[in-house]
């Protein structure tokens, strides 16, 4: 009888190791798939800067581990083509517009920088204006000469952060932009 419920109490061990062995690794495969997110964007209003825009996100997706910018609908991003100057409106974290404002272009504003400036701010950073062309999120202010699209070290911390703590450093709702401000 002792003997009977030794062997019970061990095949129900061993039963219970085995199913959390398991369930561990399921859990691990479920939580390695859901370390990235996918942010879809739309990229058809662009326009003239459509391959610009493609060449932005490919850009974020070459530096970041945790966040995929891939396009499709249902978007997450618009991405629309004006006259006006770039700018983006971020209503959550990988969330929403941007416009590809002709004005930066025509003063010389090399498009495949704007187009990975302005994902910046969908990934939740904001401007920092530094006026280095190495800061991508210096936007305008390095200059028409500046070329240099890739985030910094910096940048891509801050966006892995971003992602992976679910925080944004940009106010949800409010546009942000570059251009000059209004002469009075």
């Amino acid at each position: 009888m002792v003997i009977r419920n030794l062997l019970r109490v061990c095949a129900a061990l061993l039963l219970g190791l085995a199913f959390l062995a398991g369930t561990g690794a399921s859990a691990s495969a479920s939580e390695s798939s859901e370390a990235v997110r996918t942010v879809r964007y739309d990229a058809s209003r662009a326009a003239e800067f459509r391959t610009a825009v493609d060449e932005g996100a490919q850009i974020w997706n070459e530096h970041v581990a945790n966040v995929r910018l891939v396009p499709g609908t249902p978007a997450d991003v618009v991405v629309l083509a004006d006259d006006g100057w770039p700018r983006a409106r971020v209503t959550g974290l990988g969330r929403g517009t941007i416009w590809m404002g002709r004005q930066a272009v025509r003063d010389g504003h090399y498009t495949v920088r704007i187009a990975s400036h302005e994902f910046g701010h969908i990934l939740g950073l904001p401007d920092r204006r530094t006026g280095r062309c190495t800061d991508l999120m210096s936007g305008a202010s390095a200059g028409t000469s500046c070329r240099n699209p890739n985030p910094n070290s910096a940048e891509i911390a801050e966006v892995e952060g971003n992602f992976q703590n679910g925080r944004i450093g940009v106010t949800p709702g409010v546009t942000l932009t570059e251009a000059p401000a209004p002469v009075r």
